[in-house]
């Protein structure tokens, strides 16, 4: 499944959209790369969309959460998907600045 990544209409971010594997890999990053340029205290990530994330994806993400927190803001991620939580199960403490909205 391909990955699509779109603005968010009502707050700073984007919206994923597809799977964030070893084929999509080059996209997240570039997807990525424009998330955490984003103006604003928080920055939005809507996962609702993301069907699958293996370890490299989540790693991508915590690098871009450690990017947005360096330029003292926040990433905020929204509806991670199963992998995601699996993931973050295995790997806690590489995991741990990883931030989901309630």
């Amino acid at each position: 499944m391909p990955l699509t990544a779109q603005p968010l209409r009502d707050r700073p971010g984007a919206l994923l959209r597809g799977s964030c594997d070893l084929d999509t890999r080059p996209f997240l990053s570039a997807a990525l790369g424009v998330v955490v340029r984003i103006p604003g205290p928080v920055v939005h990530l809507d996962l609702s969309g993301v069907a699958f994330l293996d370890a490299a994806a989540v790693a991508a993400l915590v690098q871009a959460n450690a990017t947005v927190t360096g330029q003292g803001r926040r990433l905020l991620l929204h509806h991670p998907p199963y992998s995601l939580r699996k993931v973050v199960e295995m790997f806690p403490d590489e995991c741990a600045a990883l931030e989901v909205a309630a």
